[in-house]
């Protein structure tokens, strides 16, 4: 799966495992650096899905078009699929299955 980033300030600080470190701690740093990796290396969204330790699923509310996969208990990975447009089901909701790319939108608490 291809990764893109919200930003540049973003991209460098997970590409970067010293400032990930320095910025979010040994513990956290190590998870995006897993979730990083996962999301890389799948074909798409269904891979991820299916793996027990990400634990994706797409936000509501005022979050809605946007996914989370969990990182130490607050925080989640937050993305979104990337692309000229997100592919969809016949009842509106997401096609994971055809979601090959993904814009990381950041690293926070989802509940606070």
């Amino acid at each position: 799966m291809d990764i893109l980033f919200k930003d540049s300030r973003l991209r460098r600080q997970c590409n970067d495992d010293s400032l990930l470190r320095r910025k979010q701690g040994k513990r956290r740093a190590e998870l995006i650096r897993r979730r990083l990796d996962e999301l890389r290396a799948a074909a798409s969204l269904v891979d991820i899905r299916k793996l027990p330790g990400p634990r994706c699923h797409e936000l509501s509310g005022n979050r809605s078009g946007e996914l989370s996969v969990d990182l130490d208990d607050p925080y989640r990975l937050l993305f979104e699929p990337a692309g000229a447009s997100v592919p969809r089901l016949k009842d509106g909701g997401l096609n994971w299955a055809g979601v090959s790319a993904v814009r990381i939108l950041g690293i926070e608490d989802t509940h606070g």
